[in-house]
């Protein structure tokens, strides 16, 4: 990565920008299941618009990133450090994991919380190659009767679920897409 393009690429407006984003980074979590645009950063390959966005929007220098797989070059880890100052970190430090499903398994590798501090468990984040509003049945805080999400390995989002309130809360993007799922929701086979 050249010099010029770790410097590019982040919010043009930030405080206008990166508000937009937090609000729709809120939406999808308040709301499990809804699908939601989330752009306004140009992070390098392979991070995905909306996973770049969503880094620059809730992460700074306190917040532990664990980059997984192929997302773990040189260039994403400058990119992120020079327009957040996170710092990077291993899986069992994290705050944000960022990957594909695979790349991020076992979820046993992240914090949970504690009975004292479930709010100190990771969050991961999980490049997908698309959000459907199809598939699992989501019931639970922030939903009327049911939504339907494309998610990777149900068991095991099932198992996360039922350590609330511990456990992993995930957010889950495509492209210029974002959706969330907290551990509080339950979580169907779908239709």
């Amino acid at each position: 990565m050249t010099q010029h393009a770790q410097f590019s690429g982040g919010f043009q407006n930030a405080p206008v920008d990166a508000a937009h984003a937090f609000r729709a980074a809120m939406t999808v979590m308040a709301r499990p299941g809804k699908i939601r645009e989330l752009k306004g950063v140009l992070p390098p390959g392979p991070l995905s618009v909306a996973t770049g966005t969503l880094l620059l929007t809730l992460c700074d220098q306190e917040t532990s990133v664990h980059l997984a797989g192929r997302i773990n070059t040189s260039e994403v880890r400058n990119w992120l450090v020079f327009h957040t100052g996170a710092p990077i970190t291993s899986a069992a430090e994290a705050d944000f994991a960022v990957g594909t499903w695979d790349e991020l398994m076992p979820l046993g590798s992240y914090r949970i919380g504690t009975p004292e501090y479930p709010d100190r468990s990771a969050t991961l984040i999980v490049e997908c190659d698309e959000l459907l509003p199809q598939g699992s049945t989501l019931r639970g805080p922030g939903i009327k009767q049911a939504s339907h999400l494309s998610l990777p390995d149900v068991g095991v989002l099932q198992d996360n679920a039922r350590l609330y309130p511990l456990g992993c809360d995930f957010f889950f993007t495509s492209k210029d897409k974002i959706a969330a799922l907290p551990r509080s929701t339950q979580i169907g086979a779908g239709d």
